[in-house]
């Protein structure tokens, strides 16, 4: 899990120009500037890219804050 959190933090200064220590498990978009619905769309398009995975529109549905978004990853990584 360490791993995935720190992958994901990564994604999400990539995608948000934020800092990682932002993005902790309890964060939500509302806590992370630029996490809007556009911002969400640049977010999946990054973690596919730092994941090398695929996410659908269910996926992108389910990840609702960053718990949510590590849960999903750790789902598509098994």
């Amino acid at each position: 899990m360490p791993e995935i959190m720190q992958k994901v933090q990564s994604a999400f200064q990539e995608a948000f120009s934020v800092d990682p220590s932002l993005i902790t498990m309890e964060a939500t978009p509302n806590q992370i500037p630029g996490w809007d619905s556009l911002g969400h769309a640049s977010l999946a398009a990054t973690l596919e890219q730092v994941f090398n995975v695929s996410l659908d529109i269910d996926d992108l549905m389910a990840m609702e804050d960053v718990r949510s978004v590590v849960e999903v990853l750790q789902r598509k990584l098994q």
